[in-house]
């Protein structure tokens, strides 16, 4: 109840501060490339049950979905101009801030896997990661991010469960500002996943 306290709080500080940037943004994400300002996406929260995680559209409305970035064949070639900007800057993850205040994430916690990432939430089940609320932002993101391998991200999840408390969050948000100013574990545009459906 303290920490989905603190979720609120904290939320509710950042929409308020942060609302002219959401402003402008959306303006420019409309401004430069057709389709809609927020992207949605099936993740799995709390207990494996499933919820659409909010985003800026950062992409092409013809990007394969449910897929991953660093998993797309040259992946560029989907990111928009204004995406590009917000990827470097992490602020394409601003709206998942509803999200939070919706009760289906928290600050800080596992990164919400998609729906068809059955090799990371099996592994997450051995260290009880899916019983958690998922995160904005949390112990394995700041601690590798992409460039981790699933059975270490899985296991830094579980490391997080094991630790979870409102100063070992404290610390993660506190890490978390300096791995985004140094952009720290992004990858994109590493493999191929052939035969992938396509966004309507």
């Amino acid at each position: 109840m303290v920490k989905r306290l603190f979720d609120i709080i904290l939320s509710l500080i950042g929409l308020i501060i942060l609302s002219p940037i959401f402003i402008i943004l959306i303006l420019v994400i409309k401004l430069e490339s057709r389709g809609p300002v927020l992207f949605k996406q099936k993740r799995v929260g709390i207990n494996k049950t499933y919820f659409n995680i909010y985003k800026f559209r950062t992409m092409k409305i013809d990007t394969p979905i449910d897929t991953p970035t660093h998993l797309l064949e040259n992946a560029d070639q989907y990111i928009t101009k204004v995406g590009r900007f917000l990827r470097k800057t992490s602020l394409d993850e601003l709206p998942q801030i509803l999200n939070i205040l919706l009760g289906q994430m928290s600050i800080i916690g596992p990164r919400p896997a998609l729906w068809n990432q059955f090799d990371l939430i099996k592994e997450r089940d051995k260290y009880d990661a899916n019983d958690v609320l998922p995160g904005l932002t949390g112990w394995a993101q700041i601690n590798g991010r992409d460039e981790l391998p699933i059975e270490i991200k899985a296991k830094l999840d579980g490391e997080y469960v094991r630790k979870m408390s409102l100063c070992f969050d404290a610390k993660c948000i506190f890490i978390t500002f300096i791995k985004v100013l140094k952009r720290d574990g992004i990858i994109e545009g590493i493999y191929t996943i052939p035969n992938v459906k396509r966004e309507k």
